[in-house]
């Protein structure tokens, strides 16, 4: 069962999610915050699976409670996928960095709002859908702090992650590059080690931060 704790202020939100979550057998609502204090103290309290946070929130928002989430030893396993009406809010980047493992729409599908649950209890990150890819785009080159180094990875390591910062799966980047899936995942699994990443996410944001991608590379690959 995936437990999931859900943040919104708006009580009529989380009661829509509840509803679309609720009526799948592996998934479980253990909570509901109203904003990002809340969600902090119950996921401290219930260690969710996944949190849907929503980006702003009274008092503590989204971005700083996923942060804190995050940085939390005892809440390892939590994965948070933000939750926006806005499909260019720059706040979604930030809290990319502060280690989520994606961003969702309020307006999406019910069965993609479930598919990134599940998505992210796994430990991967909901990176594919190309307003994802467009809004670091366009917000990783104002960002000002040393570029990640990339010297440790070798040459296919960085074809590799090209291509996860280019939202592709490792089915497609096994396609791609002729390989198995279970190679590329290898690959992956040695990349998050070396560049000290949590997840896909991360990983997406360090291949912008590197100069590796760019915006035009992704909207030739996009």
């Amino acid at each position: 069962m995936i437990k999931v704790l859900l943040a919104d202020d708006q009580r009529l939100v989380r009661a829509g999610f509840r509803l679309m979550l609720e009526g799948e057998p592996d998934l479980a609502v253990v909570g509901e915050a109203g904003d990002g204090e809340e969600a902090v103290r119950l996921a401290r309290a219930g260690a969710p699976d996944v949190v849907l946070m929503d980006v702003r929130m009274p008092g503590l928002d989204g971005i700083q409670a996923t942060r804190q989430i995050v940085a939390d030893p005892g809440l390892e396993g939590v994965r948070v996928v933000i939750l926006t009406t806005f499909d260019m809010d720059e706040y979604v980047y930030g809290a990319l960095r502060a280690g989520a493992s994606g961003f969702l729409l309020k307006d999406t599908e019910p069965m993609e709002l479930i598919h990134a649950v599940r998505v992210a209890a796994r430990g991967d990150a909901l990176i594919a859908p190309a307003i994802t890819r467009r809004l670091i785009a366009e917000f990783a080159g104002r960002v000002t702090r040393p570029a990640p180094e990339l010297t440790g990875l070798t040459e296919r390591e960085r074809e590799v992650l090209g291509l996860v910062a280019s939202g592709q799966s490792n089915e497609e980047i096994a396609d791609r590059l002729v390989l198995s899936p279970a190679t590329v995942k290898t690959h992956v699994s040695r990349i998050l080690a070396k560049l000290g990443a949590r997840d896909r996410a991360q990983l997406v944001v360090a291949a912008y931060e590197s100069g590796l991608v760019t915006p035009r590379w992704i909207h030739r690959d996009g």
